[in-house]
Parts: C-alpha cells; structure tokens; sequence
C-alpha cells in the first residue's frame, strides 16, 4: 500500500467515524509521539521533604501477570506518592536513634529492581 493509499483511507476513517457520531482525531502519530510522556509512578523520594505525621494508606493494583499486590501511599497535595517498604525500614531506625523526629528526606538512586533509596533525617 503507498503512502497515498494510507492517508486517504485515514481520511476516509475519519470521514465516517464523524458520520458515525465520533471524535475527531487529536492529531498525527508525529505529534502524538512529540507529546508523550510516560507514565512515572511518583514516590517520596519526588518530594522536597516528608513529613512523618502525614497519613498513610494502603493500595491494591495488578500486575502485568495478574498477580494482586499491595503498597503504601501518602496523598500530598492530591497526588499519590509510593512508599517503599525500605524506606519504612529506614524510617523507623531514624525514629530509634531520635525519637522527636519530624521531617525527613529520601533520595532514590538507580531504577528498576537496582533502586536504593537513602532516608536523611531533616528536624
């Protein structure tokens, strides 16, 4: 099929899916691509600072296998950031060594299953 035949019956698509009731379409796959951006799971570590009165709460998603599983979130500024379970970890060994601890930072190095997340303890 030449590039010709492609566009017109792209064209004639739209043509009927209008006549349809349809959606114009949003724009060629170059804009679309141009426009990208994939989705990013926030975590703490994407805060300046985290407070460690705020509430957390629990989550459920699916895998892409299907499989069921559950992580912690906090709602700041009604965006959800994940908690990893190590960052708990850290958390609760900063709070031994200073009990008065309110605020910490974390910062997340590498990706993927290689993802390090170090807590600093704030005030």
């Amino acid at each position: 099929m030449s590039w010709g035949n492609i566009l017109k019956a792209a064209d004639e698509y739209n043509f009927h899916n209008k006549m349809k009731g349809g959606t114009d379409q949003m724009g060629n796959l170059m804009e679309e691509a141009k426009a990208y951006e994939p989705q990013k799971t926030l975590t703490v570590a994407d805060l300046e600072a985290l407070s460690l009165e705020v509430p957390v709460e629990d989550r459920e998603k699916t895998d892409k296998n299907g499989e069921l599983f559950k992580y912690k979130v906090v709602v700041v500024l009604d965006k959800e950031y994940r908690v990893p379970v190590t960052v708990l970890g850290d958390i609760k060994e900063q709070v031994k060594a200073k009990p008065t601890l309110k605020t910490v930072k974390v910062i997340k190095k590498g990706t993927g299953r290689d993802t390090r997340y170090t807590v600093i303890p704030l005030e």
